[in-house]
């Protein structure tokens, strides 16, 4: 079988490779690819990033073709999500009840998930029923913003800021609101383009009581209008630089965790460890490997918890990546999540 599929580097290179996908061994299984997300990183590889082409996508629903004489878990015809990094289940940490440090991981093994068809290993995925490809894909970045929310232990009815209105940042929102967040703010670039304006008009639908525009609104400023002293937690989508917003509105005692990420040489900031120390301050990174919380972010969606029509706003084929992706990057059209469905249905 031969599957085509996109790779990328920087300057939006965007190339498309037949890779040939041999009978699935003992443990493995082929899968048709039906949906994959765009991910910040690959804007990130196709931007500035990397010299060397990249595998494109990790953010896949796909359904089963073949599978290996020893799988018995999943069968042809079953819809499933691919995590990219899976526990291995046998290491220390994995046996001793802490997965997420697991560093023994199962990986998609350079395959694009924005391509036809992949082999995988059975315990990379999980099952689905009810929930139609193209929202499932969301699985994968809804479990990131779930676990951002689960990092930041929100008190019953606490306030809560989230820095950046990407799709991950709305998640991260929307899931504090279920979670039991009394207030939540997220903030943003002005709603000056398409895109922005799209982000700021499903904050609103997410749940977010308000929106703070960066550089036309000052975040410390807006933040303790309502709250002199801080918010209890913030979760920071944003790129690293935004830490500094983070660190100026959290309260005595507050959580900040953070998933986002630079890749252009901003990656460093300066923090003041006294003031940490002295306003007891915890900093929690959220890093979504292994994969962990897919079933729980599956049944979210599937249950219409996470709106995921709301999200999901562009579909694609192969033909039309490099615009979508361009158009991610400079914001001229109002995409707040944009999916490849590599077979055109």
């Amino acid at each position: 079988m031969q599957s085509r599929g996109l790779f990328g580097k920087k300057y939006l290179d965007i190339q498309e490779r037949v890779r040939d996908i041999p009978p699935p061994g003992e443990d493995h299984v082929i899968i048709k690819i039906r949906a994959c997300g765009v991910c910040g990183t690959d804007i990130n590889f196709v931007r500035d990033w990397d010299d060397e082409p990249m595998a494109l996508g990790h953010e896949i629903s796909a359904e089963v073709v073949e599978v290996g004489k020893n799988v018995t878990t999943v069968k042809p015809g079953d819809s499933v999500i691919v995590e990219d990094c899976t526990m291995c289940g046998v290491c220390e940490n994995c046996k001793s009840g802490q997965p997420q440090f697991c560093r023994n991981m199962y990986d998609m093994e350079d395959q694009p998930g924005m391509g036809e068809y992949m082999s995988v290993r059975f315990n990379c995925l999980d099952k689905y029923e009810g929930l139609d490809h193209v929202s499932a894909c969301l699985t994968e970045p809804l479990a990131v913003s779930l676990t951002s929310v689960l990092n930041a232990d929100i008190p019953l009815g606490g306030s809560v800021a989230v820095l950046g209105p990407g799709p991950l940042g709305l998640m991260s929102a929307r899931v504090a609101k279920l979670y039991g967040a009394g207030y939540v703010v997220i903030t943003g670039l002005p709603a000056d383009n398409p895109r922005e304006r799209a982000r700021l008009e499903l904050a609103a639908k997410m749940g977010c009581d308000d929106f703070i525009e960066v550089g036309k609104q000052d975040v410390e400023a807006e933040v303790k209008k309502k709250f002199p002293n801080g918010v209890d937690r913030v979760i920071v989508s944003s790129p690293p630089e935004s830490m500094l917003d983070a660190l100026k509105i959290i309260k005595f005692g507050g959580i900040i965790t953070f998933y986002g990420l630079d890749f252009g040489g901003k990656s460093t900031i300066n923090v003041d460890i006294n003031d940490l120390v002295f306003r007891k301050i915890s900093l929690i990174p959220t890093f979504a490997e292994p994969a962990i919380n897919f079933p729980v972010s599956n049944r979210l969606l599937r249950d219409g918890l996470v709106d995921a029509q709301a999200i999901v706003t562009h579909t694609f084929g192969f033909d039309q990546t490099s615009e979508i992706m361009e158009a991610v990057i400079d914001g001229t059209q109002p995409i707040i999540k944009a999916v490849m469905v590599p077979h055109g249905e």
